[in-house]
């Protein structure tokens, strides 16, 4: 498939008639895409016609940019540069929006692409009536220039300008426009391309002899089909390192079969509020924004209900089986972060105190399993399970799953990961009866070994857990791997911390604050965990925004990010996980002192937590450790001096 809508050898276009030109582009616009870019396209065409006489290269118009779903205006390739062009036709401004876009094209291609990683890339707004502005090239260590403002006239100017400051050789831009594009997108830019009826092999890269995406997902189709053809029903157990995309998965098989009218209709289910919240007003917003764009009439809430039945909170699907005793609509479920469903003690808490329901002793897991047992014919569980992720009370853990079929559920067949084995995954005890169950079947293509959450360094999570198994040397390798490419720095004062983060990021990328539930005594330092945060906000909002992770304001904590990712992250530390000069120590604020946490589930979940932080950022990260004060019993320097020497040993710079 060609990768823009047009393309030529600049000789080529200029010998070209205008209407030619647009033919070409009207092939791939659907009408009503063709009626509202047909005169942009002319003026973009007539302007480049007149500016580009005398130069080599080549020109593309639309460019496509996966990741993003959205295509470039014009790319030129001249000598050894790759200008990437957003055209703004009839504006006299240039668009603080605009300028973010266009530079978000440069850095998906210096990224993405596997051809531009090298190469000179220098995004230009086009305000077409602007005022001449100063005509600035200022590049980047990764040579991705800033944006570059000009107006119609200008344009030449702009380029050559452009061409002079380049070194190197002239590329080939047919080599450059076939070379590979291998995206890792968020997983709010994955919902939204697959709800559009994308493929998940059109947003995912694919890393040659890495477990990957499109590997898994073939095979939950597979199962999906055979357990529907032989009138059976599976559980699926995908694990998967953090940020590899387990979440993906069970996005890519819901919009697959997300028909209601067809026999493998499928849900994504989820127990994490927060994700289900962003996804759910990430797709409406999107879908709203597209059909306005053609002019077509639309309402948020009209276009929600379809959104709110793809995506569900796992809470509710479990309510509706208790509402009455009928199977569920649908024969496929994926449930997404599976190993936090509840245990028996705290499902049965919650029937008590909730719904009047005495005596009730299944766990959530059970009662879920039995929900789609009630199919007469097939259905098919895919648990979506994530290590060292149990960061609140009464999460059972994958094992509850595993005792559930074990005991319960002979008829059912388990197709499981190979690294479900891992200890992260704490399947424990009950992996171990699973082996005398006929009906289990060992599956490495259902394990995600590669993170994609960070496309700078897929080793992060390595580092992560050596680090918090305060397994020095291997943390210290596993840095020195990956800082080059993902850099992390430590910082004691906040203002510097903030500084650093908001130098880093380019474009749209976003940043945000973090903090463990936990952190009491950041206030001091304007961190209070205790306001609530709404994750749509935080985590959808512009710059514009005061409740927007852009203003570095208000942190989110492990509850509100986890399944969600940044680009750069500011990782606050408190006194609650200290550094002990051999492992760690637990605490909890309680009144007005810290408290030693002795039970051994909550230290797992306070851990983990910190796993969660630590583990969002996509491109780099700081981590803030306080100075402490000596004047305050709470906050004293000894709390927080022996984390910040041990993290200073690993190799990780301070910023000073």
């Amino acid at each position: 498939m060609a990768r823009s809508w047009y393309g030529a050898a600049i000789r080529d276009f200029l010998a070209s008639e205008a209407d030619d030109i647009l033919g070409k582009l009207s092939r791939h616009a659907g009408d009503g895409h063709f009626a509202n870019q047909r005169d942009a396209w002319l003026a973009q065409i007539d302007l480049l016609h007149a500016q580009l006489g005398g130069l080599d290269g080549w020109i593309f118009f639309e460019f496509n940019i996966p990741r993003m779903g959205r295509r470039v205006d014009v790319i030129l390739v001249l000598g050894a540069v790759i200008f990437a062009l957003e055209f703004k036709v009839g504006e006299s401004t240039y668009d603080r929006v605009a300028i973010e876009q266009v530079w978000d094209y440069a850095l998906d291609l210096k990224n993405f692409h596997e051809a531009s990683h090298n190469v000179v890339i220098a995004p230009i707004l086009v305000a077409t009536e602007a005022k001449r502005v100063a005509i600035k090239f200022e590049a980047d260590a990764d040579n991705v220039y800033r944006p570059v403002l000009t107006n119609a006239v200008n344009l030449r100017e702009t380029l050559e300008l452009g061409l002079s400051l380049a070194k190197g050789l002239a590329l080939d831009a047919h080599a450059w426009a076939r070379a590979s594009y291998r995206p890792t997108p968020t997983i709010i830019e994955a919902a939204r391309s697959l709800y559009a009826q994308h493929s998940v092999e059109a947003i995912a890269r694919f890393d040659a002899g890495a477990q990957n995406l499109h590997t898994t997902s073939k095979r939950i189709e597979e199962l999906v089909d055979e357990a529907r053809s032989t009138e059976q029903k599976f559980i699926c157990f995908v694990t998967g390192v953090p940020g590899a995309g387990k979440t993906l998965v069970g996005l890519n098989v819901a919009t697959q079969r997300r028909d209601e009218k067809a026999p493998t209709h499928a849900v994504f289910l989820s127990g994490n509020a927060p994700l289900v919240a962003v996804l759910r007003e990430a797709l409406t917003r999107d879908e709203y924004f597209r059909l306005k764009a053609l002019k077509q009439k639309a309402t948020k809430k009209k276009i929600a209900t379809p959104v709110k039945a793809f995506i569900q909170n796992v809470h509710h699907f479990r309510d509706a089986g208790l509402a009455d005793d009928n199977a569920p609509p649908e024969h496929v479920v994926i449930f997404d972060e599976a190993q936090r469903a509840w245990n028996s003690q705290m499902t049965a808490n919650f029937m008590r105190r909730k719904k009047g329901r005495a005596g009730f002793t299944q766990s959530e897991p059970e009662f879920l399993i039995s929900y789609m047992d009630r199919h007469q014919d097939w259905a098919v569980i895919i648990c979506l399970v994530g290590g060292g992720q149990e960061i609140n009370i009464g999460e059972a853990g994958i094992s509850a799953w595993l005792n559930a079929v074990i005991d319960h559920f002979p008829r059912w067949k388990m197709f499981i990961s190979s690294r479900l084995h891992d200890s992260e995954y704490a399947a424990g005890n009950a992996l171990e009866l699973a082996q005398f169950k006929s009906q289990i079947y060992q599956d490495d293509s259902l394990h995600l070994a590669v993170s994609m959450r960070s496309f700078r360094a897929e080793n992060v999570s390595a580092f992560v857990k050596a680090l918090l198994d305060c397994e020095t040397n291997a943390a210290r390798e596993a840095f020195a791997e990956l800082r080059v490419r993902f850099p992390i720095v430590l910082a004691r004062d906040l203002d510097k911390a903030k500084a650093w983060i908001r130098s880093h990021a380019r474009g749209s990328e976003r940043f945000g604050l973090l903090a463990s539930s936990k952190a009491m005594r950041l206030k001091p330092h304007a961190v209070d965990v205790r306001v609530d945060v709404d994750p749509v906000h935080y985590f959808l909002n512009d710059r514009s925004d005061v409740r927007s992770s852009y203003y570095l304001e208000d942190a989110a904590t492990e509850f509100q990010v986890q399944g969600l990712e940044l680009d750069w992250t500011c990782v606050t530390w408190d006194a609650d996980f200290r550094f002990n000069g051999n492992g760690w120590n637990y605490h909890d604020f309680r009144g007005s002192r810290w408290t030693n946490i002795k039970n051994t589930d909550n230290r797992s979940y306070l851990r983990n937590a910190y796993r969660v932080l630590l583990t969002r950022a996509r491109q780099g990260m700081v981590v803030f450790v306080p100075l402490g004060n000596e004047n305050d019993p709470t906050r004293s320097p000894a709390f927080y001096d022996s984390t910040f020497n041990y993290l200073r040993e690993l190799g990780i710079p301070e910023i000073v």
